[in-house]
């Protein structure tokens, strides 16, 4: 596959030359990070084990699943064994999360993952109180649900709207403080906490318990964020080139209650940038 000779000769290039400027000390992120399926989404589509294949050849073994991709739980749960790889987290939408619990959880239960999460809250116009009040009274059913029949943690993934202004603070702290800890954590996106003008380190302070899942994502130079949740892919780029304090965000999340890395890159330039991430992260020391 063309995709995985670029993707292996761009690790191998981005690793030696950060293994060159690399500075002696501790490693601050010394493990091998995941990756969210929807990263190599399209040759998944095409091909799951050469896909899988290729990440495993990066040393890749967490894995976020997004997607079935054409499979049964059972048939892509086979091909991760058969790699050494696991999932650990299973992406859902918000309505089969709702309406389809047990299916969802029996899914994510066959995948292995110990996590159930949701990344859109569908909506309309600006996320309003209305609007969390009700997310709040679904989360809470879909997670105790998940957790007493399943024995799996539900996540909600931040997109970016929920920062809307409300009190002292935002709906998304509205939503993290009214949603029952026993039944829902949060899955960090270091992009959508930044984009509408928030700290993902703070955040994550903030909140050192809530957090279980984090996806590691950088956002080009130059661009300006907003409520909207949306900004074009090619704005995603390798962790390191962008705005976010990368270094900031993950001492601070060596303080928390957050279990799975996983690198997000949902750009067209994936085969050269995710190389250029995992490098990156292996060059970071204290």
């Amino acid at each position: 596959m063309k995709i995985k000779r670029i993707l292996i000769a761009s690790f191998v290039f981005a690793l030696g030359v950060n293994t060159l400027f690399a500075q002696k000390g501790k490693p601050l992120f010394p493990d091998t990070p995941g990756m969210v399926s929807y990263t190599f989404r399209k040759s998944l589509a095409k091909d799951p084990a050469a896909t899988l294949d290729t990440l495993q050849k990066l040393g890749i073994k967490d894995m976020e699943f997004s997607s079935l991709f054409g499979k049964t739980a059972a048939e892509l749960r086979k091909l991760l064994d058969e790699r050494g790889m696991k999932c650990s987290s299973f992406g859902v939408q918000y309505p089969d999360a709702l309406d389809k619990t047990k299916e969802v959880g029996e899914n994510a239960k066959t995948l292995g993952a110990k996590f159930v999460r949701v990344a859109w809250i569908p909506h309309k116009g600006p996320f309003t109180l209305e609007m969390a009040e009700k997310t709040v009274a679904d989360f809470n059913k879909i997670g105790k649900q998940l957790k007493e029949e399943f024995g799996i943690t539900f996540c909600y993934h931040n997109h970016g709207y929920e920062f809307e202004k409300h009190e002292d603070g935002t709906l998304m702290d509205y939503i993290i403080q009214k949603t029952d800890p026993k039944y829902v954590s949060f899955e960090i996106d270091l992009l959508w906490t930044f984009f509408p003008g928030a700290d993902p380190a703070a955040l994550i302070a903030k909140y050192p318990k809530r957090f279980k899942l984090m996806h590691m994502k950088d956002l080009k130079k130059g661009v300006t964020g907003n409520m909207s949740g949306g900004t074009p892919v090619e704005n995603d780029v390798a962790l390191g080139t962008g705005q976010l304090d990368i270094p900031a965000i993950l001492k601070a999340a060596k303080k928390s209650s957050i279990e799975h890395y996983y690198i997000e890159d949902e750009s067209p330039s994936y085969a050269t940038q995710v190389p250029q991430t995992m490098a990156y992260l292996k060059s970071l020391t204290y």
